[in-house]
């Protein structure tokens, strides 16, 4: 069977082995998390522009209702994640490190937990043709679910920009502590298996390759026997080694081929998608269901009771927090995400949204911090850097301010994994530096554009007013020609009557 079929695996760079202290919380079998008392939902839970509400304050909604709708292509709608009213639409502080707020939607759920009437679902999601699939995951508001939040029918439709061979579903779940997608696919392989050969349709392939770390037994061994009687679907094993769920590193690992410098891999044949959002594929297309929950693993030694919890989409953090017997100790740090990427909370008011795959709560010994000292230059950061980059010479160029340079020597193609931080002896916060000058980097080129812009509008709006001043010239000259002729025609008239 399919299943079964040995695939070579092609080494890649770079890469490091930290503790990846899964055991906290991979035993745990997922839980339900009750409503919480008031809900926050942002329209801003994806890559793209921000959604636009459609409700009012004082509205009562149903669960799975329309709340905001996507602007562009590039965006995602956001639906209810209970039944309740709406308390109010304003600012709210993000789930980001920034805390900034954000235009959210205030929801006071009623207890009921009523579904819409209008779901569209369907017996047979399979009889769907391509566009429909990518249709109807775009209305039920599907964004990559592993982190990267972007928006899933994108991705679907590229078969209509690439030529595509296979669909990758990515089990890595490399990050430490991390171990929600273990569980999904321990607990729902078949439906997993489902939403991704819904995907594989929607993209026109036929070969589905998942890649599971070995450290998930029980994962792999889950999706091989829900695979076993599908041809086309191969269950691969994987070196475990950080940052193995890099996309690109990924299919590289599986197919040996690389994916060009800040191109995509579907121009190497291939499409990523992670495993929770093959299962909200495959609900959305059969019950109707749009997304408005995920799971989110929430561990940490600071934690009472490391689980991995179903939590509908703008729970605050506190809840969830609550829910796991609160803290064992004051956490040194609050993460959202896995230690390695994942994005320091500002707060525990923060609500849950669709890129929130954890929550962990960091103590100092876990943190180990220690304070910065000045690089030996022992090029330990070059040899773990997955993507050939050289680190140490990045950041000193960032740190004497030449961007331009830094990007000569490949900030770009940095993906952000943190592998030359974690193994610097100098305890030198490189990828900080990175991600603060792609962030320079990045605002200078909007102000470019701004510049650009009004520089533009400066210049149209001179040629508006020439023309004016044109037209007016040319009136005023006209009129001065008739009024003449006017007078010549007059003074021969008289002359004429004498």
């Amino acid at each position: 069977m399919g299943a079964a079929k040995t695939f070579k695996l092609f080494k890649i760079r770079g890469g490091v082995h930290p503790n990846d202290r899964k055991h906290l919380s991979a035993a745990q079998a997922i839980d339900t998390l009750p409503l919480p008392d008031l809900m926050h939902i942002p329209m801003q839970q994806h890559i793209g522009a921000p959604s636009a509400p459609l409700v009012h304050r004082g509205e009562m909604v149903k669960k799975g209702q329309l709340l905001a709708r996507s602007q562009g292509v590039i965006s995602a709608p956001v639906h209810a994640p209970t039944s309740g009213r709406i308390m109010g639409i304003g600012s709210f502080p993000a789930h980001h490190a920034s805390g900034l707020n954000v235009r959210t939607i205030t929801l006071k759920p009623d207890g009921k937990d009523e579904w819409i009437d209008d779901l569209i679902g369907c017996d047979d999601p399979f009889v769907l043709e391509p566009d429909e699939i990518a249709k109807r995951v775009a209305a039920a508001g599907i964004v990559g679910l592993g982190g990267a939040t972007f928006p899933s029918a994108v991705k679907l439709n590229l078969r209509k920009r690439y030529s595509l061979t296979s669909l990758v579903i990515n089990g890595a779940e490399c990050e430490p502590y991390l171990t929600c997608d273990d569980r999904l696919m321990r607990e729902k392989s078949a439906q997993v298996l489902a939403g991704a050969q819904l995907m594989a349709r929607a993209l026109g392939v036929e070969q589905i390759l998942f890649g599971i770390e070995n450290n998930k037994p029980d994962a792999q061994a889950a999706m091989r026997e829900a695979a076993t009687a599908h041809s086309g679907v191969h269950v691969i094993g994987l070196p475990t080694r950080y940052p193995m769920g890099s996309e690109k590193h990924l299919v590289q690992t599986l197919t040996g081929k690389e994916t060009p410098a800040r191109g995509l891999t579907a121009d190497i044949g291939v499409v990523v998608h992670n495993v929770a959002t093959a299962l909200a594929v495959y609900e959305a297309l059969h019950f109707g269901h749009p997304l408005i929950s995920r799971v989110v693993t929430v561990s940490g030694q600071a934690i009472a009771q490391a689980k991995n919890i179903r939590v509908p989409i703008g729970t605050p953090i506190s809840h969830l927090i609550d829910y796991c017997g609160g803290f064992k100790e004051t956490p040194a740090r609050l993460v959202s995400g896995g230690p390695m990427m994942g994005q320091p909370l500002p707060s525990t008011r923060v609500p849950t949204v669709k890129g929130s795959n954890g929550l962990l709560a960091l103590t100092d010994n876990e943190l180990n911090a220690a304070p910065e000292m000045p690089c030996i230059r022992c090029a330990s950061c070059v040899k773990a850097c997955p993507c050939g980059l050289t680190p140490l010479e990045m950041a000193a160029n960032i740190r004497s301010g030449s961007l331009d340079a830094s990007v000569q020597l490949g900030l770009l193609d940095c993906i952000g994994c943190g592998s030359c931080s974690y193994v610097c002896p100098s305890h030198i916060p490189l990828v900080q530096f990175f991600n603060y000058a792609k962030g320079e980097l990045a605002s200078r080129q909007r102000s470019q554009h701004q510049q650009g812009e009004t520089k533009r509008l400066a210049e149209a709006r001179n040629e508006r007013m020439e023309a004016l001043k044109r037209k007016k010239r040319e009136a005023m000259q006209k009129r001065k020609q008739e009024m003449a002729a006017k007078k010549q025609q007059a003074a021969e008239t008289s002359e004429n009557d004498a």
